[in-house]
Order: structure tokens, then sequence, then C-alpha cells
């Protein structure tokens, strides 16, 4: 898939995202305060905090289409996981508001300090759309997510799948409190904090992973091994290091070659490696090849000590 297609796929994921969740956020702040559900009024805040997220990850994503510069040689794709750190943080921010609240009106309720009777019948409808709508949007984005690699947009998944969760939450506690169990509903309003929160944590360790270059080094060095092979003059790989740059990956190989052949025949060899490389693995942005001679004592360089000496 070519970035630009890429690119404009993970765009259109977070539009579509950002203009449902405007509609879901005004629909279920006003119908929960109408309706008198605090598990819909709660879901309202989580959708409305969805709102402002969204943004901060459109814009970041746009950033991160800048081409290389010199401060920034390997392009601006890691802005994708700046933008799903920021996704992680809203989510964790709101799951604790949410919390909070519905403990204070079980507590208030379990206290006798306040009454409730139950939401209104419309209150429960929305609840059931909004749950419709997630799943859709979930499906959608989780296809656009797989198919771009891109951090930001798995983390909107992960938000549409934990907006399900609190929807349906939602909508259990509207059913329990229209039954004559007046905890119910903001009960169900402090357990679909825990799985917003739950997500949130998600979301920020595979962001903060990719973000400290953490590749799955064992799974790459096996693929790298694959690739190579069979190819003509590689004696072996010695060495796999890779760095992350958002979805892209750049590798430093090390390979042995027969240490009798030429400078520009070793040179040849890295050229079809590098090829070789790009041709095999997905969403790989450079290559760096360095080969040592097999077979072939190594002859230290005048004035620097052999590495047995270095050792000691």
């Amino acid at each position: 898939m070519y970035d630009s297609e890429r690119q404009s796929l993970s765009i259109r994921a977070v539009n579509i995202g950002l203009v449902a969740n405007v509609v879901l956020a005004l629909f279920k702040v006003a119908f929960g305060i109408i309706g008198n559900s605090p598990a819909l009024l709660a879901d309202g805040v989580n959708s409305t905090s969805d709102v402002a997220y969204y943004v901060v990850v459109r814009v970041f994503m746009q950033l991160a289409r800048k081409p290389a510069d010199r401060e920034h040689p390997y392009g601006h794709a890691q802005l994708e996981s700046i933008a799903a750190v920021i996704v992680g943080a809203f989510v964790i921010t709101t799951a604790v508001a949410i919390f909070w609240d519905a403990v204070n009106k079980v507590y208030a309720l379990w206290a006798g300090h306040g009454t409730f009777e139950g939401a209104a019948p419309v209150a429960f409808f929305i609840a059931l759309g909004t749950i419709v709508v997630k799943i859709g949007l979930m499906v959608y984005t989780r296809r656009i997510s797989t198919a771009t690699a891109n951090l930001a947009v798995a983390a909107l998944v992960k938000d549409h799948r934990n907006d399900v969760f609190a929807a349906s939450g939602a909508a259990l506690g509207i059913f329990l409190g229209r039954s004559g169990l007046p905890w119910g509903d903001p009960l169900a309003g402090a357990v679909v904090a825990l799985l917003i929160l739950r997500t949130g944590v998600m979301i920020l360790s595979d962001a903060s992973s990719d973000l400290m270059d953490n590749v799955p080094s064992d799974e790459l060095a096996v693929q790298v091994q694959e690739a190579l092979s069979d190819l003509p003059g590689v004696e072996c790989i010695e060495e796999v290091f890779a760095h992350r740059f958002g979805p892209y990956l750049v590798l430093n190989v090390t390979a042995g070659i027969d240490g009798s052949l030429s400078v520009a025949a070793g040179d040849s060899i890295a050229s079809a490696i590098e090829d070789r490389l790009y041709e095999r693995i997905d969403l790989l942005r450079h290559v760096h090849v360095h080969y040592h001679p097999v077979g072939v004592a190594r002859v230290p360089e005048a004035g620097v000590p052999p590495k047995s000496m270095i050792d000691e």
C-alpha cells in the first residue's frame, strides 16, 4: 500500500469517527439529562471526550504526513504513536471522572441522601442505538487499522470497542433502574468506567512500547534469516537490529560473506540484501547493511588493540 493511500484511509477513519462521536455526544448528554439517566450521561461525557481527542488525533495525523527533513530524516510518522498516547491519556482521565461521579451517586442512594425513580424509556433506546453504531464503527475502523498498521487508528478501534462496552453497561443500568433497582443505573456507570480505564491503559502501553523502539526482534530476525537464506554470496546473518518510526522499520543487518571477495563484490552482495529485504518485509523504510569476512582472520587497524585485549 502506498503512503498516500495509507494516510488517506487513516484520516478517513478518524473523520468518520469524529462525526459519529459529535452526534452521539449531543444525543447522549441531552437525553441523559432530560431522561434522568446517570449511566447515559456518563456515556455522553465519554463521547464528548472522544470528540476532543479525535480532533487532536486528526491534527497529529495530518502533521505525520510531513515529508522527511534534516531534523527528522526518517519522517514524522512517530507522531501517530504520540497521537495514540494522547488517546490513552484522554481515555484514562475520562474513566476516572466517570467512576468518581458514579460512586458518589451509588453512595448517596445507599446512605439515603438521594432518590432515583428510573430513567425515561428514550434513554434506554439511545443506549441501544449507540451500541449498534459503535459496533459498525469498530468493524470498519479495524479493517483500516489492519490495512494501514497505523497505531493511532488501532487505538481508535479499541476506543470504539470500549464505547460498545460503555453503552451496553449504560443500557443495563437503565434497565435495572427502571426495574426498581435505583442503584443499578449509577453502578453500571462505575463498571463502565473500569472498562474504559482498562482500555486506556492498554492504549498507553502499546503506544509507549512503540515510542521506546520495542520491536518483535525474534520474529523479525527469523523473517530476515528466511528472506536471505538462499541469496547468493550470503554465508550467514550475524546480527539484526531494528528501529521503529511509527509503522515503519529501519533495519541494521550484519552479514557474513566470503572474505576473499573484493570490496566491489561485497558491495554488490550488500545491495542484493537491501533489495531482497525491501521486497519481503512490509513497511520497511531503510536498510543499512554491514558485512564481515567469513573464514578470514581480521587484522586489527594500526593503533587499535585486538578485541580480546579490549575485553580484558
